[in-house]
């Protein structure tokens, strides 16, 4: 019989509201993440962010990732430019220094040991940052519209055609149609990745590890849509990794 794999997902520490309780922070991810994995066929997590992610090589990061068999580092606010020694652009938005910290230790961490990883727009650029790269800070600069984020909370559409012989390729095929999308950043340089998907204006919007069995990072949001491939992949994964190295470390 096997086991049912777990997949942690990372989060915001955000003020929340529950009937007289007014803005209690509160470890929150949109449920859209949690019922993408669950309907998949895993256990989902919240991660909530620290700052003393970083301490002691990691060591906090590498004690909860020898506890998962999976990660989504999800969406969410910009990445601070200084992680990449970058001069900030008047758009970038407000920072979590906290969900930074954390989640630049996962994705290295993660790297060390091979666990299965999925990211997702913020996700994405956080995983690029990781290994060296850099992002560009301001995309409707370039591309001369705002398709991409196209107004505050609400997303876009677009297509993108995935790079042939990519992992990203072999499982959504040459071309998605329509892609849930909400970021005005994007990949610039990603040390270690390869390009996997391109949308029609240039923008990277997929990259993957070529040597890592499950590496992936997608620029749009796919848990707000109605394909579950990507999750499917990454709980496939998740559910080989527990039978093998991941069950033997526990």
């Amino acid at each position: 019989m096997q086991e049912t794999p777990i997949i942690g997902i990372t989060s915001y520490l955000e003020p929340a509201s529950r009937g007289h309780w007014r803005d209690v922070p509160s470890a929150l991810v949109p449920h859209a993440y949690v019922r993408q994995v669950e309907e998949a066929g895993a256990i989902a997590v919240v991660l909530p962010p620290r700052l003393d992610s970083a301490d002691d090589d990691h060591r906090l990061v590498r004690i909860l990732m020898a506890r998962l068999d999976g990660v989504i580092i999800a969406g969410g606010a910009d990445v601070a430019p200084e992680l990449y020694e970058a001069e900030r652009h008047p758009s970038v938005k407000t920072l979590r220094p906290d969900r930074d910290t954390t989640e630049v230790a996962i994705a290295q961490v993660t790297a060390q040991v091979d666990l299965p990883v999925l990211g997702i727009c913020r996700g994405m650029q956080v995983m690029a940052v990781a290994a060296g790269g850099t992002l560009e800070q301001h995309l409707p600069e370039r591309v001369g519209h705002d398709d991409h984020s196209p107004a505050p909370a609400t997303y876009g559409s677009h297509p993108v055609n995935t790079v042939p012989g990519t992992r990203i390729a072999e499982l959504l095929g040459a071309r998605v149609d329509d892609v849930p999308s909400h970021h005005h950043q994007s990949v610039a340089t990603h040390p270690g990745y390869v390009s996997a998907a391109w949308a029609p204006d240039g923008t990277l919007e997929a990259m993957e590890h070529p040597s890592s069995p499950f590496r992936l990072a997608v620029q749009w949001h796919p848990e707000q849509g109605t394909d579950p491939r990507l999750f499917e992949a990454l709980v496939t994964a998740a559910r080989s990794y527990a039978a093998g190295l991941g069950r033997a470390r526990r």
